[in-house]
């Protein structure tokens, strides 16, 4: 064989090699790409649970504040018109000292049950007055603007992560590694927002 011929066999058989080594690592990528899909899909699932759940504590949270301030209008109306009975009963007694002694002892009573009421309606710590009433109504629009927040975190979390499972998915076919890498990106762009979805590192959106 001249030397020619075994240098062509060499360079053929080197070249051999090259392919099936590139083969191989084609084969090990996809099969990491693959791996790294999975981790995606779990952390998918997990924010899609963590924004289920802020979705539904928002809605209950914005039902109690409604709740309260429904009953908050309800007892200023009665304080109102305990008020209106309350000054109707001394213009009554300003207006009147002709009246016997007993009429005067009742409608002062009356009126001490008034201003004892109205009191109640201002503030009462058992069943709820005003005071009460606003400040759950406050504590549930603060807890509503929280569970909204975590919410739009976690959608944003959402997207980014399923723009990431398709990069991943398109790395597959093409055996991409700078796409991969964008991939990435969006993964752990995804991951992080779904972080502060549960744990609340900062308001989102931003300002």
């Amino acid at each position: 064989m001249e030397a020619t011929e075994v240098s062509d066999h060499i360079a053929e058989a080197g070249s051999h090699h090259g392919h099936a080594d590139h083969a191989v690592n084609d084969t090990t990528f996809r099969k990491r790409v693959g791996l790294f899909i999975s981790v995606l899909a779990v952390l998918l699932a997990i924010t899609g649970t963590g924004s289920t759940n802020a979705m539904k504590a928002t809605i209950n949270a914005n039902i109690e504040r409604s709740d309260a301030w429904n009953f908050y209008q309800a007892r200023n109306i009665r304080e109102t018109a305990t008020k209106l009975a309350e000054d109707q009963l001394e213009l009554t007694l300003a207006g009147r000292p002709d009246l016997p002694d007993a009429a005067r002892t009742a409608i002062g009573a009356r009126i001490d049950a008034y201003r004892q009421a109205i009191q109640h309606y201002e503030s009462d710590p058992t069943s709820g007055g005003k005071t009460e009433l606003k400040a759950e109504a406050e504590a549930a629009e603060a807890r509503r603007d929280l569970a909204q927040a975590r919410g739009e975190s976690f959608e944003i979390a959402e997207a980014l992560l399923q723009i990431a499972i398709v990069l991943a998915s398109t790395c597959i076919l093409t055996a991409s590694r700078q796409l991969l890498l964008v991939s990435v990106l969006f993964a752990a762009g995804g991951l992080f927002l779904s972080a502060n979805g549960f744990l609340q590192f900062f308001d989102w959106p931003l300002g």
